[in-house]
């Protein structure tokens, strides 16, 4: 259980909570934002004292039945509601740590994908496997040394002249990118990799500190992206994520429908790249 953690998750949600949401009066003098914790109190059916220990990370472990009435009372979602039985102790948590070896079948699948720029990330955005058309659109993953291919890392701590991949959608990644961080610590609290990354994003980006103090941890799927790509231009392709549960990976494929100038641009790409390796 992250005491902490837990503490400062509910006071986000409960902050941001106006009174008529919950079917409650707004009244005169309401000093501070979102509900007050006796109003959260009186809605989940749990004492006063006791939501404000939670918040304060003084309580003991909330059982199940008490999570569930917290989360009614401050609405939230499906992910938040997931997100906050990690935080208290009451769901699985990973304590291993990342998965970085892809399976076989997938890098084979890789490399027999046409017009189709591919790679998988671990939990952490670390970039495990590519093929070369995601080569040729993004970067050359291959000529980077394994830290420097984290793309969150790179979207909030870019290297000096570094070309973010070509995106125009950096802030939409960046969010999503803090996102899935928040649940990656919560699945993944002793291992050091990911503990350290998000230290040095933190201490390091300020953009990243404003998100991170957000407490958000459900991101809206992306279902496109735009590159600006030196050989061929702008290209906007469809953005598809396959879960790898086995290994908590992501498969990430970018494609474009056929026929339009976008797949002509991979496919102009897919050539130009089979050039430079054979």
């Amino acid at each position: 259980m992250d005491k902490l953690e837990l503490g400062a998750f509910l006071r986000s949600r409960r902050e941001r909570l106006r009174p008529a949401d919950a079917g409650l009066p707004a009244g005169p003098r309401r000093r501070t934002p979102g509900l007050r914790r006796e109003e959260v109190a009186v809605l989940a059916h749990i004492s006063t004292e006791y939501y404000v220990r939670l918040e304060q990370g003084r309580a003991p472990r909330p059982s199940g039945e008490v999570l569930a009435g917290i989360a009614a009372a401050l609405r939230l979602t499906g992910a938040e509601s997931d997100h906050l039985h990690l935080l208290a102790g009451t769901a699985p948590v990973r304590t291993g740590l990342l998965r970085r070896d892809v399976r076989p079948s997938i890098l084979a699948l890789l490399s027999r994908l046409p017009q189709t720029a591919g790679f998988v990330t671990s939990a952490a955005f670390e970039v495990l496997a590519w093929n070369d058309l995601a080569v040729a659109l993004m970067e050359d993953f291959g000529a980077l040394d394994p830290p420097d291919r984290n793309l969150a890392r790179r979207a909030f701590l870019p290297p000096p002249g570094a070309p973010l991949y070509g995106v125009s959608d950096l802030s939409e990644f960046r969010h999503h990118a803090v996102m899935q961080l928040r649940t990656t610590l919560a699945r993944y609290p002793t291992d050091p990799y990911v503990a350290e990354l998000i230290a040095d994003l933190r201490s390091g980006s300020s953009d990243f500190e404003r998100l991170w103090e957000r407490h958000d941890v459900e991101a809206a799927p992306m279902l496109t992206k735009t590159f600006h790509n030196p050989v061929v231009g702008r290209v906007t392709v469809d953005c598809d994520t396959m879960a790898l549960t086995d290994r908590d990976q992501h498969l990430v494929l970018y494609t474009a429908a056929p026929g339009t100038p976008d797949a002509d641009a991979l496919a102009l790409l897919a050539m130009a790249q089979l050039n430079v390796t054979a």
